[in-house]
């Protein structure tokens, strides 16, 4: 194998690591929904503590308000985002002892009930 070839090889298998490892635009998150600040708002608090701002044009989301759900929609800025959580993650792994909880908004496109009340 030359230079250029494993150089090349080390390259490939440096960036399909990285892509394995990248978020998703799109999530699921469970958890409670409640009203947010505007019409046409509400907040999903995750069962794993994250909070996200959520909004639809899809799905009737009054419908849901005190539910606990499972909402799968679109990451608003995913790569700030993704990049503000991998940060977050980073910290917490050298010992950093705040809060790693994620927020975010999201666009939802569908939410199943999980349950017709939040814990």
């Amino acid at each position: 194998m030359t230079k250029v070839n494993s150089i090349l090889l080390c390259l490939i298998l440096t960036a399909g690591t990285a892509m394995a490892k990248s978020k998703s635009d799109v999530r699921d998150v469970t958890g409670c929904l409640s009203k947010g600040d505007s019409a046409k708002e509400f907040l999903l608090t995750g069962d794993d503590g994250s909070t996200w701002e959520v909004r639809s044009s899809k799905v009737a989301l009054s419908e849901h308000v005190g539910h606990t759900v499972t909402a799968t929609g679109v990451v608003s800025n995913a790569t700030a985002h993704n990049m503000k959580e991998d940060a977050k993650d980073a910290a917490k792994d050298s010992g950093m002892k705040k809060d790693a909880s994620e927020h975010g908004h999201m666009t939802i496109t569908d939410v199943k009930m999980v349950s017709e009340s939040c814990k």
